[in-house]
């Protein structure tokens, strides 16, 4: 690891170490592997954040770099719920989250980094510790979500978007702050497929229970 930490390329003047390169592309592909709702998407996810540690470690982001390892563990749940969710036409089965899960999906988004936030400060482990507690939480809130099949995940992830490329840009990482862009143009396709898919799943229960 150390090795991909401490050898790049250079794009436009700035250099990209071998490690954020491939997480970034691996963490791309996973954006476009879930659109598609295949199994891939978690596999793959597991090589992004081994990468991916590794670099915010080296750039003190102890918040991005703690995500790291939920997202892991979070992606082994994912992997075993997809398994479960199989459907010969739609694939995996997604749905609209209920008022409930919408509200809960709040309530830990905010929660959540107002306690992460103040973690990073006193421990120092951040000089960004709000936003970095942002991305954190948020994105645990949607890997979460993504496990669930519930399609207002990939709203969490434009909100996540939205923090990370400042907070991207500000720590240096601007080939990250390049993924988070192309994330948003993918999440926003990803929100329209899975929406329309869980529409057409509610269609079918729907013809189901009244025939």
């Amino acid at each position: 690891m150390d090795f991909l930490l401490h050898h790049g390329i250079t794009v436009l003047g700035q250099w990209i170490s071998i490690a954020e390169l491939a997480g970034q592309v691996f963490a791309l592909a996973v954006v476009f592997l879930a659109q598609r709702r295949t199994l891939w998407t978690w596999p793959v996810q597991v090589g992004a954040t081994v990468l991916l540690f590794a670099v915010y470690v080296s750039a003190h982001l102890g918040g991005l770099a703690a995500r790291q390892v939920a997202i892991l563990a979070i992606s082994v749940y994912g992997w075993w719920a997809w398994t479960r969710r199989q459907d010969p036409v739609f694939g995996v089965v997604v749905r609209k989250g209920r008022l409930a899960e919408r509200l809960a999906m709040l309530g830990a988004f905010a929660v959540g980094t107002t306690v992460m936030a103040l973690v990073l400060d006193a421990l120092h482990a951040s000089w960004a510790p709000w936003p970095d507690a942002a991305i954190f939480v948020g994105t645990l809130v949607a890997f979460g979500a993504q496990g669930l099949g519930l399609v207002e995940f990939w709203l969490v992830w434009l909100a996540v978007d939205a923090i990370g490329v400042p907070l991207q840009i500000s720590s240096g990482l601007y080939f990250s702050a390049a993924i988070y862009i192309v994330f948003a143009g993918l999440v926003v396709h990803g929100w329209w497929s899975w929406n329309r898919s869980a529409e057409r799943v509610a269609g079918r229960q729907v013809t189901a229970a009244s025939s």
